[in-house]
């Protein structure tokens, strides 16, 4: 088996829980001030978004607000845990409430996930030690800070741990597509993937450091100087 939880012939070896396509699965997604939003499709999956108070939070260009539904105390053990990333989630990488929260809700889930920087906050937790794991590549100093080997793979899957990252923003759904086949199966994932349609044909290709110059990364530099 490679570092992704792939084994030689192509087959994700798991010890999670097996899921029957009709089972209902109880998803929690942290939110925070300043975080990216993520979205879902399967009915048998239900979404609850938690965080520190019940209120809005607002994404990190305050264009967007989420209600959290439930607090982490309300909601200890989830089926499923997606950590999305953000800047948001530089406070939360010292926020002892929020790391105990991931740390006792990955003692029982089925898959404990992230989203982008969201894995800075599983990495702050301790889970990630010693593991290949992804997040954006501005981050990878940040995520090797916390003890996790980073690859600029867009998806890491770690069964015996139950853990998977993702990078940057869009390869959450990537991710997210790879979840829903753990969860219900292959029909369904596909399904989801036909819904939103996602079919990437991007008109540029630089969605990568490897292909992207000098000049767009520049640009890149100058845009993220007003998210702080």
């Amino acid at each position: 088996m490679n570092d992704t939880g792939v084994n030689d012939t192509g087959a994700l070896e798991t010890g999670a829980h097996e899921t029957g396509a009709h089972d209902r699965v109880q998803v929690a997604i942290a939110l925070f001030d300043r975080f990216t939003a993520l979205l879902q499709r399967i009915p048998t999956i239900d979404v609850i978004f938690i965080g520190h108070r019940r209120g809005e939070v607002r994404t990190e260009n305050a264009m967007l607000g989420i209600t959290v539904d439930a607090t982490f105390d309300e909601f200890p053990e989830p089926d499923v845990m997606v950590f999305p990333g953000g800047v948001g989630t530089r406070p939360l990488e010292h926020d002892e409430r929020v790391l105990d929260w991931v740390r006792h809700a990955h003692r029982s889930t089925r898959w404990t996930t992230s989203v982008c920087t969201g894995s800075l906050v599983l990495g702050a937790a301790g889970l990630l030690a010693g593991l290949s794991a992804t997040t954006h590549w501005s981050c990878y100093a940040e995520l090797e800070a916390h003890g996790a080997v980073p690859t600029a793979r867009r998806v890491v899957e770690h069964p015996d741990e139950r853990i998977i990252t993702a990078a940057g923003v869009s390869n959450g759904i990537d991710m997210a597509l790879r979840l829903v086949e753990l969860l219900v199966d292959r029909t369904a994932a596909q399904a989801a993937q036909l819904m939103i349609e996602y079919d990437p044909q991007p008109p540029f290709h630089s969605g990568s450091l490897a292909k992207a110059d000098d000049t767009i990364l520049t640009r890149v530099i100058e845009y993220a100087r007003h998210r702080r």
